[in-house]
């Protein structure tokens, strides 16, 4: 998968293209990220990107036109990148990173995860010129209802969550298929050794070896930590006919 990420701190983006699941999906070439600060682009001595807003009002927006050639030059470098693959229209949106965007969920990060790549723009200060946002966006991302300092953080969150989602970069695919959120749910607890720790012992169903009860007790875990911790997910989640039965005997253990 392609990423092209606009920033005016592209070395943050050393922590995703040299580290860990993700920095191994780029040196197998699974994933090509390219960094681009559009200070390049910038016409004056002091490779100014930002400027007062007009209207008046505290803090720096960043222009349009340094921005405008940032993206054009990442879309050529998608092309070209593409185009020695044999595609000649690659899928890659041009992606925001704003807390005014929908929030980053578990079904966009699979949609995205369908495209051929994606063009992150990072934005900074008290945010871009709204013209550049409408001439070249195709979708605004949020992680969270807070603030940040900038778009590099949230942009290596998707990044993350994306290229973790992209066959044979996790090094057991089920281990991406069965995290939180993935069916809807938080995920079970985990145990390892040693069996007792602090004096609680693993879960004996943990080391019965039957794998039918084993899946019925992670499931009520879920289920558990799901209406207690994120009640607004439990609302959402619609079971399939086995789960249907376990959480009627789960009801069951709870009225006896």
């Amino acid at each position: 998968m392609f990423f092209a990420v606009i920033s005016i701190m592209p070395q943050m983006f050393m922590a995703v293209r040299d580290f860990g699941i993700t920095g191994r999906a780029v040196a197998c070439e699974k994933v090509v990220i390219h960094t681009i600060n559009p200070r390049d682009f910038t016409t004056d001595n002091y490779k100014r990107i930002d400027e007062r807003t007009f209207g008046g009002g505290p803090g720096m927006v960043m222009m349009a036109e340094p921005l405008e050639k940032a993206i054009l030059h990442a879309k050529k470098l998608a092309e070209d990148h593409f185009g020695q693959q044999g595609i000649s229209s690659p899928q890659c949106p041009v992606v925001h990173l704003s807390p005014q965007g929908r929030v980053l969920d578990e079904s966009s990060v699979v949609a995205f995860a369908q495209y051929d790549g994606m063009i992150l723009l990072c934005g900074r200060y008290e945010g871009i010129d709204e013209r550049l946002l409408e001439a070249y966006v195709d979708a605004e991302i949020s992680v969270g209802d807070y603030v940040l300092t900038g778009g590099e953080l949230p942009a290596m969150i998707v990044m993350d969550s994306i290229i973790r989602r992209l066959p044979s970069v996790m090094g057991d695919d089920h281990s991406a298929i069965q995290d939180s959120f993935v069916d809807g749910l938080l995920d079970y607890p985990h145990y390892t050794k040693p069996l007792v720790f602090h004096g609680q012992a693993v879960p004996e169903v943990l080391l019965s070896g039957h794998h039918a009860n084993i899946a019925k007790w992670r499931f009520i875990q879920q289920v558990q930590r799901t209406k207690l911790r994120r009640p607004d997910l439990w609302e959402k989640f619609t079971p399939n006919k086995e789960q249907v039965k376990w959480l009627k005997v789960l009801d069951d253990e709870v009225k006896s």
